[in-house]
Parts: C-alpha cells; sequence; structure tokens
C-alpha cells in the first residue's frame, strides 16, 4: 500500500475514534427524563413485566377511546397537538411502546409487530378498555392493523398515518436508521448515536425541516438515551420484516381513513394509494406539502378529518 495511502487511512481512523469518543453518550436514568418529559397527565403503569409509560385524556364517558401509537425511535409526544384538541370530545390514551420513550426496553427482547400489538391489548385489558378505535404513525400505523385484525370485535375505526407494513421501494431512509442496520455499525450506536445524526434524520422526515426545533431534537436525542432504547432499537429493527404480512391487510373490514404526507420521502404516498385499494370502503387525505410525521409537523390541520371521520362525518 502507498505510503500516502497508509497516511489517509490512518488519519482517517484517527477521525473516526475521536468522533466516536466525542459522541458518546452514557444512557440515562429513567428519574433524569420523568420531570421534563412525562408531566401530567403522564402516568406509570406495569403490563406482564413490561413498565408503561401512558396519558389517558378527555372525558371518561366516551366509551370507544382513540388508542394513537406512535412512529419508530419517538414517543406518545408526537400525538400532543392532536389531542390538544381531540381531547375536548374524545377519550384519547397514547402510550410510549417497548423501547420507546420512557417505557424503555422490553424484557423479554421480543420486537415483532405481533407482540407490540398483543402488549397494546393487554395494556388496554389493564385499563378496562374493551372496545376502542386506534390509529398510528409509521410502525406505529403497522401495529395498528395488526390490532385491528387480531381483535376485530374490539377495533371500532382505523386511522393510518404514513403507515408502515406494505412492501416498496425506500427513496429515502434516514440515515441514522439505516447506518443502525449496518453489522457492526449498530453495535456503536449502543453506546453513541450523535446528536447530529438524529437531528439529520427528523429534518429527512419533515415536508419543511425548518420546522425542526431545538427542543424537538432535545426530545427524541434524551429519549433514545433512556437506558436500554438505543438496544431495543437495533433489535427492534433487526427483527423487523417489512411487509411480511401485506397480504392480510385486504381482509380488513372496518371503517378506515388513510393520512398522508405528500413529501413523505421515508414511505412514499403510492403505499399511501395502495393501503386505500387495498381496504374496502377506505378514504385517504393526502397532505402535500408535509413529510412522514404530518401530525406532528401540523397538528391543526392535520387532525381536522380524523375528528369528522370520528364523528361520522
Amino acid at each position: 500500500m502507498p505510503a500516502l495511502l497508509l497516511r489517509f487511512v490512518g488519519v482517517l481512523l484517527l477521525a473516526t475514534a475521536i468522533a466516536l469518543a466525542l459522541s458518546q453518550a452514557p444512557d440515562r436514568p429513567l428519574e433524569t427524563l420523568v420531570a421534563r418529559w412525562a408531566p401530567p397527565p403522564s402516568d406509570f403503569t406495569e403490563v406482564e413485566g413490561q413498565f408503561v409509560h401512558y396519558r389517558d385524556e378527555g372525558p371518561r364517558a366516551d366509551a370507544t377511546p382513540l388508542v394513537l401509537l406512535h412512529g419508530l425511535a419517538s414517543s406518545l409526544h408526537t400525538w400532543e397537538g392532536w389531542v390538544a384538541r381531540l381531547k375536548q370530545s374524545h377519550r384519547v390514551i397514547t402510550l410510549d411502546l417497548p423501547g420507546c420513550g420512557l417505557s424503555g426496553p422490553n424484557p423479554r427482547g421480543d420486537y415483532r409487530d405481533a407482540a407490540d400489538a398483543r402488549f397494546v391489548l393487554a395494556l388496554l385489558d389493564h385499563l378496562g378498555v374493551r372496545r376502542f378505535e386506534i390509529g398510528g404513525n409509521s410502525l406505529g400505523g403497522e401495529i395498528a392493523w395488526h390490532i385491528a385484525l387480531l381483535a376485530p370485535q374490539r377495533v371500532a375505526r382505523l386511522v393510518l398515518v404514513d403507515s408502515a407494513g406494505l412492501p416498496f421501494e425506500g427513496r429515502g431512509v434516514a440515515l441514522a436508521w439505516g447506518l443502525a442496520r449496518i453489522p457492526g455499525i449498530g453495535l456503536l450506536f449502543d453506546q453513541a448515536l450523535p446528536r447530529p445524526l438524529v437531528e439529520q434524520a427528523l429534518r429527512s422526515v419533515y415536508g419543511h425541516p425548518e420546522r425542526v426545533t431545538r427542543e424537538l431534537v432535545d426530545r427524541y436525542d434524551e429519549l433514545l438515551l433512556r437506558e436500554g432504547n438505543r438496544r431495543a432499537l437495533i433489535e427492534r429493527l433487526r427483527q423487523h420484516r417489512e411487509g411480511a404480512d401485506a397480504a392480510q391487510v385486504a381482509t380488513l373490514n372496518l371503517p378506515t381513513l388513510i393520512l398522508w404526507g405528500g413529501r413523505d420521502t421515508l414511505i412514499p404516498p403510492a403505499v399511501g394509494r395502495r393501503f386505500q385499494a387495498a381496504i374496502a370502503g377506505s378514504r385517504l387525505v393526502v397532505f402535500d406539502d408535509l413529510g412522514h410525521v404530518p401530525q406532528e409537523e401540523d397538528p391543526g390541520r392535520t387532525v381536522a378529518p380524523v375528528l369528522a371521520f370520528l364523528d361520522g362525518r
């Protein structure tokens, strides 16, 4: 190997080592995160050995609450804008899925869709909720429609927001999550997930990247540091099989609203049209200027069709 190339490789390795040293961040104990990220009405419980952070808001007289599930590496906070409006007339339950937010890792290390679906149903049993409406964004959408398949007698309506679950050719998978799938790199993420990568991933899923605020990056960054969450993220990515149950989507038989961001480069709008074609009687609403998390990017505009849907309009 020529001396110049050897020197270049040496400099590159040294720079990589320095970058990793600077970006290393230890896990954060739960108690250091609660004050900022779990103010009232946040609550905690334990279901089948899984610690759970959740919120139950709105009128308890509502016998069919709306359950909302967040996406990969996110948390119940993604729904705060929607909940502020929905809770005025509807009971709304949000939660941090296993391995996300403040709930922490699954004690059995099982992050398959079926395990998440059973967990959500167990939590609702624990809360005394028999029949409900359910919605989800991205991974949360995939879990939501799995729940509708698993317990059709319990689910009254379904809301899919840029949902995962159908195979597709991705055009712009966020860098941080793509790197986590690479053997060896994922192990590094267990100790170091640089904040700039978190910010880059967020900006890549917004239709208007300028709306990504410092506080938003703080939230994703700090909750990823919750003890066990980075390892759980890696395990979830490794266990996830996109589109494995896609054929079952066509068997869904319930009122369904599909929302999509027209600038979604993670799961493109064409996938939303495929969901609409597969689910008989479903309705698709596309927000041309929004990205992969429209409920977070513009909650006021995106909650309007949800309210109409829930109210039968």
